[in-house]
């Protein structure tokens, strides 16, 4: 029995119920995905019931705890033999719907995987409301320092997987961790795009795409790899200083969006 306690059902019909926004997030949107090498990962958010709201409802896990509702989480690797231990692969679904209170502080914060749904193009988008197309189209308001430091910090996380884990070239393989490596070098490229223009383009634009997925695919020398992700990052660094955009999103927009919104949704 799964019992990770955002799986349960109490979540799963509260996330279903007011979904507003779901979308793709993973390497398929980046542009970046290997054929038949990765999984599917689509993050939305949800409007919550008055109940949890203003009372004090809980959900039920099942594990049977009751707690505080923020999101629910399907990850179909965990039907297989060793359940939560099972890692996501090829053809799994991941998906995370986190409430749109519990959002709305990660966007604040400049987290980049939640404000992809803000940016990803229309034939990515799983399922939106009027209130998740209203949030769409006011993405500008999510651009700010303060996002581009939380790529740069992304981006140094990854750099770290990269030098902690470098392997030896084998015969066909790469002589580097290709999966972080391309993630440290996808968000240099977007941070640096949304410090520049404030938003970021889906999937990566040509020719950079080309040159992410051959280093995903391991054909490059492990110094050029490493060059590369330096070189991003000391860009982004100084772009974080040097922007335009203001230190952080516009929460007065962000906050009637959130009280508006939950109020249309309970009186229908």
């Amino acid at each position: 029995m799964i019992r990770h306690p955002h799986a349960g059902e109490d979540a799963r019909r509260i996330a279903e119920a007011g979904t507003v926004l779901l979308t793709q997030v993973g390497s398929g949107v980046h542009g970046t995905a290997i054929d038949g090498q990765d999984d599917r990962d689509e993050l939305g958010l949800c409007l919550e019931p008055v109940e949890f709201v203003a009372g004090l409802a809980r959900v039920r896990t099942p594990g049977g705890r009751e707690i505080g509702f923020e999101q629910y989480e399907l990850h179909t690797a965990w039907s297989r033999s060793r359940g939560l231990a099972e890692p996501s692969g090829p053809g799994d679904l991941d998906v995370v719907v986190y409430s749109a209170r519990k959002w709305a502080r990660l966007a604040l914060a400049g987290n980049p995987t939640v404000l992809l749904p803000l940016w990803v193009p229309d034939a990515e988008v799983v399922e939106v409301t009027a209130a998740g197309a209203e949030l769409r189209a006011g993405a500008e308001r999510f651009a700010s320092r303060t996002a581009g430091r939380r790529f740069l910090g992304y981006l140094r996380s990854q750099r770290d997987a990269v030098a902690a884990r470098r392997t030896r070239a084998r015969s066909g393989g790469a002589s580097y961790a290709a999966k972080p490596a391309t993630h440290a070098l996808r968000l240099g490229l977007q941070g640096l795009e949304l410090l520049r223009t404030g938003r970021v383009t889906l999937p990566v634009p040509p020719p950079e795409r080309e040159r992410l997925r051959s280093v995903r695919r391991g054909e490059w020398e492990r110094r050029d790899v490493e060059a590369w992700i330096a070189d991003l990052e000391a860009d982004l660094a100084a772009a974080v200083e040097r922007s335009d955009l203001p230190e952080r999103a516009d929460r007065v927009w962000l906050d009637a969006w959130l009280t508006r919104s939950h109020r249309e949704f309970w009186a229908r």
